[in-house]
């Protein structure tokens, strides 16, 4: 896993909860937490910082990743504002994962391993997210799917319906997206 997700999570951390969290996260998790974005670490240190979060919080695992995902997309945008720049909505973002936002990743962090995505929109305001990956991140995925919607001043909601930790070949996320509320 690339260095940059795991200083996208230290942001989050830092940021909400503070840097004295942050590091008692890191002791939890045994790890060392000198991260560069470039660098790629195992996927298993970033398996074990949410576990300490878990075990910290009382919250499981897919609610931290969740989480996480939601906090990471403002950073992110701030970060790579040309990603969003082309976009109105959260969907048109969304469906430019594959072939435009991945594609750049590649390019600025080489051997980056991306998740696949693909879609269906089998009505106005919905789509169905597609997400394949060995590393079965999908609680990730729905965080930032929430992220990207916020970004876009949309509501969304999110069903998932199929997923590869229930035994399905891949996870399908439903989302519904509306007018944001605030």
């Amino acid at each position: 896993m690339k260095g940059i997700i795991f200083n996208l999570l230290e942001k989050a951390v830092t940021a909400e909860h503070g840097a004295d969290v942050w590091d008692t996260l890191l002791e939890r998790a045994g790890a060392d937490g000198s991260y560069t974005s470039l660098g790629s670490y195992s996927d298993a240190e970033l398996v074990r910082l949410v576990e300490a979060a878990s075990a910290l919080t009382g919250r499981s695992a897919s609610e931290i990743l969740r989480w996480f995902g939601t906090a990471a997309m403002p950073m992110l945008h701030g970060r790579y504002p040309e990603f969003f720049a082309a976009h109105t909505d959260c969907g048109s973002f969304l469906r430019s994962l594959n072939d435009v936002i991945h594609a750049e990743v590649r390019k600025l962090y080489p051997g980056a391993e991306v998740p696949s995505f693909s879609f269906e929109a089998p009505e106005e305001n919905r789509l169905i997210v597609v997400y394949r990956s060995r590393k079965q991140l999908c609680a990730l995925a729905e965080g930032m799917i929430e992220g990207s919607a916020r970004q876009f001043g949309q509501d969304v909601r999110i069903e998932h319906p199929r997923c590869t930790h229930r035994g399905d070949d891949a996870c399908h996320l439903d989302c519904r997206f509306g007018p944001s509320s605030a």
